[in-house]
């Protein structure tokens, strides 16, 4: 174990140097975090294999870094600032969640519809589509320290599209595995899934909502506030495995409640310096989870990248960007939102890997269908994140809230 955890601390060092590589021609340093998580993951040189990604000690890492981020977007949810962008907020975030589902459901129903594949399966694609993997987009936002309207929407946005992401894949996956006649997580579960992180951040928020508003060094509140994210992942891990095993928490969930409520709880020079002082951790569990992020995908299924990979990048890209867009027209958010939100929503691996592999379980009886969804979402997965994260750092751009 202390070799493997000291080879994936290497790796967090190459690639925060190839980050830093990447930015000197001006691109965001994400992009070398993948590159690295890729090249030493176990589908390349193997010094992060297979069984580090799947030991005890490194699952509980990533978890307690998926916390740590969502301590960030927790922090955008002030009740103040929400009250008069709630509305918008969340009529967008159904536009675009919904209508890539639709967009990219409707398409493949046409394209399995002339080629006697499963019609059932185009909605596979679309739940899978709609989600947002909220850490590329972040990491973008703190490296080139993004300021204005695109980024005060995406922000809270990214929780929202995530909620809306769990409801409706899960929903397709249970009706998927009445008629495969496979095995699903209840219909019932999708509601505790959603809810349970929300709750444990909130009661582990509150206490030290109460002792953060009493500290005023910076070794202090660090101190608290690394204790409560610890406490959060912890609580949420035990109650994963000992109460609902049989479904998978969402720890980024649980940072995000955890945060919003000691945030609406002190003020706003108190938050500022709070955010200050965790900037350094924030930054490490990002690159440790772009890294993560990077490992299980395999440069390989770029050379065998079919049309349904394309078809599915495509979709997906045009369901989230006009998605975006009509939702910020009808609520009049700002013209730099309308034209340019749905480009920082482009990033996806993470989640779509982890649906990809859930679905998979549900359609076990059908190996050709495992086989469609397994080989068009992993390419994608590859391609699609380099592409949405050269489009997310354009978008921030055009937005004019990140100067080079």
């Amino acid at each position: 174990m202390v070799v493997d955890v000291l080879r994936w601390i290497l790796i967090l060092i190459i690639a925060f140097v190839a980050g830093n590589l990447i930015k000197k021609i001006k691109m965001p340093a994400i992009l070398g975090w993948l590159i690295v998580g890729m090249i030493f993951g176990p589908h390349a040189v193997g010094l992060l294999p297979q069984k580090v990604l799947e030991a005890s000690w490194y699952k509980t890492i990533i978890m307690w870094m998926q916390c740590s981020f969502g301590v960030m977007l927790g922090s955008e949810l002030i009740w103040k600032k929400l009250k008069s962008s709630g509305k918008a907020l969340i009529i967008t975030t159904l536009t675009q969640s919904l209508g890539t589902f639709v967009t990219v459901s409707l398409v493949f129903g046409i394209v399995f519809y002339f080629t006697n594949i499963p019609v059932f399966l185009a909605f596979v694609f679309g739940g899978i589509a709609l989600a947002t993997a909220p850490a590329p987009a972040l990491s973008i936002v703190k490296e080139f320290n993004a300021k204005g309207p695109v980024t005060d929407t995406l922000l809270p946005m990214t929780i929202l599209d995530d909620v809306v992401g769990i409801v409706v894949f899960f929903t397709v996956n249970s009706i998927v595995a009445r008629m495969v006649s496979g095995g699903s997580i209840p219909v019932y579960m999708i509601p505790v899934m959603i809810f349970l992180p929300i709750v444990i951040g909130a009661i582990v928020g509150f206490p030290i909502g109460l002792l953060l508003k009493k500290c005023h060094s910076k070794i202090t509140t660090l101190a608290v506030l690394l204790l409560g994210i610890t406490i959060t992942m912890t609580s949420g891990y035990l109650i994963n495995r000992y109460l609902f095993s049989s479904i998978a928490l969402n720890y980024m969930l649980m940072g995000v409640s955890f945060s919003a409520v000691f945030s609406n709880m002190v003020t706003e020079e108190q938050l500022a310096k709070i955010n200050h002082h965790f900037s350094p951790v924030l930054a490490i569990s990002l690159l440790a989870a772009i890294v993560d992020l990077g490992s299980p995908l395999d440069y390989h299924l770029i050379l065998g990248a079919g049309l349904y990979t394309f078809i599915y990048i495509a979709a997906r890209a045009f369901g989230k960007y006009f998605g975006a867009r009509t939702g910020a027209k009808i609520t009049n958010l700002p013209k730099t939102v309308c034209n340019y939100l749905g480009l920082t929503l482009l990033p996806h691996s993470g989640v779509s890997l982890v649906f990809t592999g859930i679905i998979c379980s549900t359609l076990a009886g059908s190996q050709i269908l495992v086989q469609i969804v397994q080989g068009t979402i992993a390419a994608a997965a590859i391609i699609n994140e380099f592409i949405a994260v050269i489009a997310a750092k354009r978008g921030f751009e055009l937005a004019g809230e990140i100067v080079l």
